[in-house]
């Protein structure tokens, strides 16, 4: 594509910068209008100036992309409704042999669970549970937030739902979601087991560590803490009643305390008439139908709990045969969009109660952050800038060579940490498939793949790297009475390293 004319060109690379700013620094203090505001303004300025025409912008915004985000995201918080991530969470405290076998444990979950449900959700969902677990073994939580995080990361890179920039790469390649997991669960599952590999060797002195006893003093987690975390207590607190309710029945009546049994024994042999004559009064047969009045309704309380607990299980049951019927439609191909939409009408159907608070917990201002992003980012393509960089890049960058594709991916780890990885696939993706298509229609789908996996990983980076990373950051520096702040430079020195030898690792298996 040839440039376009000068003042587009200077308009265009103004109105995409005010957006990458935004992107990147949402708080930058000179416009602290945030992400989704700065995507808004970046597709405005762009028909403003003129780089493209309103019919475009429209015919820019890629609905597949957002109908796949809409119904994983609806789909996301019924099974947060229904505690599979609570199941998940319990997963990591079961029959736990000690720190190292901790941290595996919140790899593989968080890696699992990103990879099926996205792995900002994940993050959202099992960061302050983490926190729990590492200050219950008196444990700094510094490294179990990163493996939380960069594992969250690795995971989602299998599935085309994993994360935002591979739904952008399942519907502009065409690739289906059987053949995206095939192609790149083997360097996941790799790239998972190496950086586990790497948090414990990097912390092996930190997590070897004996407990330090002032922590142990403060802000004690027992194990019934860890356990119960985020459970609902309505199934829980019906049985406790009952069982606090039926001894003092017990005490305040036929039966006396151990404290008063010679009390008891005089009453029963000095004044035995008497108390039959109250049994027969009108105050003895009104306390009887008293305690029957009770006990008839601790009765009817129980069959209606009793109800109630197996409507919920019913319920719980239908969202995860709904779940696994999707992931079973998307494995056969069936469209990704419509598929993830249909499940998540159907959970809303069987729920039989209003949605609207279900759909508000929808992250709205990321499906419009996607609209104004794809009408700026198809702006900045109109300009010709990107298209001139990738001429210059692309004998480079060929990936039919060893040295090509360690090109490749190094620009792909460089563009994603400065421009983000949704904005680096939105404008390298075409060019680079049209680039592989040349050589082979196999190598075009693995130009694809190796997209999806260098983006994913290099949000591993930094903390800036990916939305993920500052979920886990913004979650624990926030959580109650566990509060911690993960710093930028202390990430990035792990980062680096696992980022770099995950990567190339990675770039191996895929197939």
């Amino acid at each position: 594509m040839a440039m376009a004319s000068l003042v587009k060109v200077i308009l265009g690379s103004i109105a995409f910068a005010i957006f990458w700013v935004l992107a990147v620094f949402p708080a930058v203090p000179f416009l602290p209008i945030g992400r989704t505001a700065g995507s808004l303004l970046g597709a405005m300025l762009m028909v403003l100036f003129q780089v493209t025409t309103p019919d475009q912008a429209y015919a820019a915004i890629d609905l597949p992309i957002l109908g796949l985000l809409f119904g994983t995201m609806v789909v996301s918080v019924y099974l947060e409704r229904a505690d599979m991530f609570k199941y998940l969470g319990k997963l990591l405290s079961w029959k736990s042999k000690g720190p190292k076998d901790l941290i595996c444990r919140i790899c593989l979950i968080s890696a699992i669970s990103s990879a099926l449900f996205t792995n900002d959700t994940s993050c959202v969902v099992l960061t302050e549970f983490v926190l729990k677990i590492a200050r219950q073994h008196n444990l700094p939580p510094h490294p179990f937030l990163i493996a939380l995080a960069s594992s969250a990361n690795i995971g989602s890179s299998a599935t085309p739902i994993g994360n935002p920039q591979n739904l952008v790469i399942a519907i502009q390649s065409k690739i289906s979601f059987g053949r995206f997991l095939i192609g790149i669960l083997p360097a996941m599952l790799m790239g998972v087991f190496v950086n586990a590999i790497i948090i414990v060797l990097m912390y092996w002195k930190l997590l070897s560590s004996q407990k330090d006893e002032e922590d142990a003093t403060a802000d004690v987690v027992t194990e019934e803490d860890v356990t119960s975390h985020r459970f609902s207590p309505a199934t829980m607190s019906h049985e406790t009643s009952l069982n606090s309710q039926e001894p003092e029945l017990v005490h305040s009546g036929a039966v006396g305390t151990p404290g008063n049994s010679n009390e008891s024994k005089e009453v029963s042999t000095d004044g035995s008439s008497q108390r039959r004559e109250e049994t027969f009064s009108p105050k003895g047969v009104a306390s009887t139908i008293g305690l029957g009045n009770v006990l008839s309704h601790q009765i009817l309380d129980g069959k209606e709990n009793l109800a109630t607990r197996w409507k919920k299980i019913l319920w719980k049951s239908c969202v995860y045969l709904v779940t696994v019927g999707m992931l079973i439609s998307l494995l056969m191909g069936l469209n990704m969009s419509w598929t993830a939409i249909t499940a998540a009408l159907a959970l809303v159907v069987l729920d039989f109660k209003d949605a609207r608070p279900s759909l508000e917990k929808v992250s709205y201002s990321l499906l419009i952050f996607f609209c104004g992003m794809f009408i700026t980012v198809e702006g900045f393509n109109k300009t010709g800038i990107p298209s001139t960089l990738w001429d210059f890049m692309e004998p480079y960058a060929q990936i039919d060579h060893v040295s090509g594709t360690a090109v490749l991916a190094v620009v792909i780890l460089l563009l994603s940490n400065v421009a983000s990885n949704v904005p680096t696939v939105l404008l390298l993706g075409g060019r680079v498939a049209a680039s592989a298509a040349a050589i082979s229609a196999a190598d075009e789908k693995k130009s694809w793949l190796i997209l999806a996996w260098v983006s994913t990983v290099a949000g591993n980076l930094s903390l800036l790297g990916s939305a993920a990373n500052l979920i886990v950051c913004e979650q624990a520096r926030r959580a109650p009475h566990l509060a911690y702040t993960l710093s930028f430079w202390n990430h990035l020195k792990f980062g680096v390293p696992s980022t770099l030898i995950v990567t190339a690792i990675g770039l191996m298996l895929l197939r």
